[in-house]
């Protein structure tokens, strides 16, 4: 498991980092990935309110650089909000890219330790890759 305050400090980070001004929501996230690497990602709304989710910010920085497996996340949300678990789409995105071992620390505002969850925790009976036949138009 990596340092707690290691993730805690980039995820808070990332938060001071967000760009919100609309919700006015800046949350941070700190994964790590199979390989060890540290990938932050912050959240990143516009005018027509749409936003990347900065569990997405994170992955998609994660996936270009070519690694595929999470193995720890931290989460921080805004000061004076408590802790900030994942919302549905991002417990989606998470599951997508992490095995039954992943753990992932919902954070206090204001950094830390919160509530920690395996996947399995936050989006039980999840659809993943393995729901997917993997041959199935190959002959």
């Amino acid at each position: 498991m990596t340092d707690l305050n290691k993730l805690s400090k980039i995820a808070r980070q990332a938060r001071d980092n967000a760009y919100c001004p609309y919700s006015d929501h800046p949350v941070g996230v700190a994964i790590v990935s199979e390989s060890g690497k540290i990938y932050a990602g912050a959240n990143s709304e516009t005018a027509h309110f749409r936003a990347i989710c900065a569990e997405g910010a994170a992955i998609a920085a994660m996936i270009t650089a070519g690694d595929r497996k999470i193995r720890e996340v931290a989460v921080i949300g805004p000061k004076g909000g408590g802790i900030c678990a994942p919302c549905g789409d991002c417990r989606q995105r998470l599951r997508e890219f992490s095995d039954a071992k992943t753990i992932i620390h919902a954070l206090k505002d204001d950094g830390t330790a919160g509530k920690k969850y395996k996947i399995k925790d936050l989006l039980p009976d999840a659809f993943g890759p393995d729901n997917l036949p993997k041959n199935k138009n190959k002959k």
